[in-house]
């Protein structure tokens, strides 16, 4: 996934006779950080785009035309599923499907299949599958690490009809009593909540500053900005403290798996 933003950079960068690592040391970043830039996997943050204006010499046109402000429908959601699959931990909050990374096939057909506006079995097809090769970051045991904090509008929306809604909650459990995803959900009784606006994705890597990805209707935002990122990192970790705890989550999702079992 390349970007005129990352070959500019790579062009002005070879232009300057400096390696990755070079450019690296002399901005304070790290040479996976420039290569995930000028892959086009990355947005830096503006202050990583000014160090690399002062390093680069090239005034401030770095900093000046960062394309997190600009990015095409089409666009937005590739650069948050690359920077899934480098992330060392997940944290998830669902307002009304399931996380993609933890849907079953079934669900994720039912999500994806939309009544209106029509698509072609071909781009359904090709969604789906998308949507499942993302949940293989799970078949590593350890990395990331996944946490899914789910509003109670998750478990009683019925996706697909009961047999799947059954099966979904029940992956859920499988893969929180296994102790790959931890899970906790936030009940209607608790009324309103500091993340029930949006979806949000919190990532953390090995060589990165933490990021945020939030969604809503066919709209979607990668946040770098250390500020903001902070922010809904605060949001997260409050209404994760007024969740139900995992015992008692994994105790609600079972019941209301037999619940649809019974009416299937």
């Amino acid at each position: 996934m390349g970007s005129i933003y990352g070959d500019w950079l790579k062009e002005q960068r070879e232009t300057a006779g400096l390696t990755q690592q070079q450019l690296a040391d002399m901005a304070i970043m790290t040479r996976s950080h420039i290569a995930h830039i000028e892959a086009g996997r990355r947005v830096p943050s503006k202050e990583d785009a000014r160090r690399l204006d002062r390093a680069l010499d090239t005034g401030n046109v770095l900093s000046s035309f960062l394309p997190q402000d600009d990015v095409a429908i089409a666009d937005y959601f590739e650069a948050a599923r690359a920077l899934e699959q480098q992330a060392v931990m997940i944290r998830e909050f669902a307002l009304s499907f399931a996380p993609g990374i933890l849907q079953t096939k079934r669900y994720a057909s039912a999500v994806l299949t939309t009544p209106f506006p029509p698509v072609s079995e071909k781009e359904r097809d090709r969604r789906l599958v998308t949507r499942l090769e993302r949940a293989k970051l799970l078949d590593d045991p350890e990395t990331p690490v996944v946490w899914a904090l789910l509003d109670e509008a998750v478990l009683r929306r019925r996706i697909g009809g009961p047999d799947v809604m059954a099966e979904q909650l029940g992956h859920l459990v499988r893969l929180a009593e296994i102790g790959r995803v931890q899970i906790h959900v936030l009940p209607f009784a608790l009324g309103v909540h500091p993340l029930l606006s949006n979806m949000l994705t919190l990532m953390w890597f090995e060589d990165q500053p933490p990021m945020a990805y939030g969604e809503g209707l066919w709209m979607g935002r990668i946040h770098d900005h250390p500020t903001v990122v902070r922010e809904l990192q605060h949001r997260y970790d409050f209404a994760l403290g007024n969740a139900l705890p995992l015992k008692e989550s994994l105790a609600l999702l079972r019941a209301t798996a037999r619940e649809y079992e019974r009416h299937d």
